[in-house]
């Protein structure tokens, strides 16, 4: 009998749990996983805080709080199996004034939901033995949250692969991707690759992969560049583990917040800018045809009409080191604008409707004989090896 062949394109932390997964569930098959850059890990793996996100904020019941709650086990467990610097340092939500703190209560119901274990409500007292510096009036103590070495983990994962016969095939970048008759020609820089089974896990491109395999392009990402300060190192002692805010429903992103990293220092962010490339790291990055291509979507100009205020204020607090220590401070208000050095930046692959909506949850959209994963923003990284076993699991299997 034939081996089964499967094609996954792109080499983010989720390409490769599916490869991993993908090759356990059928160890006979001929895996290939493409990606473009020179290395697996390169964009948003690369680019985020290394934060382990256990499932506290995800609607119940949606495939993202699901996958959160198992995801994080999983990581936990592969980190502990292969040596991979982690810690389970847990995390503060902090509740800044009385107005936020029937919204922490919600947060407190939705993470029981969500199958969270060890919750705790804190008083101001009992928030300040934790993290003596913290402002606000209460908080929820969230145990079983911590840090990580995501690029660490993309290396294990891709040991792994090789280890068992699996193809990691980098300077890939996919092109043309045509069904001819029984199989799929996918057209790269290195080279043209055949499959009986594609899976697009392409990430800030997925959008653009998937409708080069014939899907249409109902939905689109938008990239949010999310920019970083960090504390100098006499002032990181202001921060011991995880502080977090309370969400605002006005706003459709998280807001910012302090994380501790896992080789040393404390990182304040991020912010959600619009950037002008979908791999635009630094303000100054420009791609004319992601530009051209948000620009002419309706969805992001209905999602800018709907936020105008957070939009503008974006931007300004983009330019601004006091604006944004202001926002830091309803979390630490010790923090000084002095205390702030250049950190790094990601870009958010977020997807938005055409109606003007972030499309909160996942997004797997399973075809006869392809797969494509068009919205998978944080906790994806977390979720990584629970995402890749779900992946794994909706593939037929003849």
């Amino acid at each position: 009998m034939t081996p089964r062949t499967f094609v996954i394109v792109g080499g983010g932390i989720v390409g490769l749990a599916t490869a991993l997964r993908l090759s356990e569930r059928f160890p006979d098959a001929r895996i290939t996983l493409l990606e473009k850059e020179d290395g697996v890990g390169r964009h948003q793996t690369g680019h985020n805080s290394g934060v382990l996100h256990s499932g506290l904020y995800y609607k119940p019941g949606s495939i993202k709080a699901r996958l959160a709650v198992s995801g994080i086990r999983q990581m936990v467990e592969f980190c502990r199996e292969n040596a991979i610097p982690h810690d389970i340092c847990g995390k503060l939500v902090v509740a800044s004034d009385d107005a936020e703190v029937g919204r922490l209560h919600g947060l407190h119901e939705r993470g029981i939901a969500n199958g969270l274990q060890g919750l705790r409500w804190l008083d101001q007292a009992e928030m300040r033995d934790i993290e003596p510096h913290v402002g606000g009036v209460a908080a929820l103590r969230v145990p079983q949250e911590g840090i990580v070495d995501y690029p660490r983990v993309c290396e294990v994962l891709a040991e792994k692969l090789a280890a068992s016969g699996v193809a990691v095939v980098t300077g890939a970048r996919a092109g043309k991707i045509e069904r001819k008759s029984a199989e799929w020609r996918i057209s790269t820089t290195r080279g043209d690759f055949l499959a009986g089974f594609v899976i697009n896990c392409a990430g800030l491109h997925s959008d653009r992969v998937a409708e080069n395999a014939g899907e249409f392009r109902d939905t689109r990402i938008v990239p949010f560049r999310g920019e970083y300060y960090k504390l100098r190192p006499e002032r990181e002692s202001l921060v011991r583990h995880l502080i977090y805010p309370v969400p605002d429903p006005e706003f459709p992103f998280l807001g910012v917040h302090f994380t501790r990293l896992i080789h040393g220092g404390i990182e304040a962010g991020p912010n959600a800018v619009l950037a002008f490339s979908r791999e635009g790291y630094r303000k100054t990055d420009i791609n004319l045809l992601d530009l051209f291509d948000a620009l002419s979507y309706q969805g992001l100009w209905r999602f800018l009409r709907r936020y105008p205020g957070m939009a503008w204020f974006e931007l300004r607090r983009s330019f601004s080191r006091r604006l944004f220590c202001r926002s830091l401070q309803k979390l630490v208000p010790e923090i000084r604008p002095n205390d702030l050095m250049a950190g790094g930046s990601g870009v958010r692959a977020q997807v938005i409707s055409r109606g003007g909506h972030i499309v909160q949850d996942f997004q797997l959209i399973a075809r006869f004989n392809s797969l494509h994963v068009l919205n998978a923003p944080s906790p994806a990284a977390t979720a990584s090896l629970a995402i890749g076993a779900e992946i794994a699991g909706m593939v037929p299997e003849a």
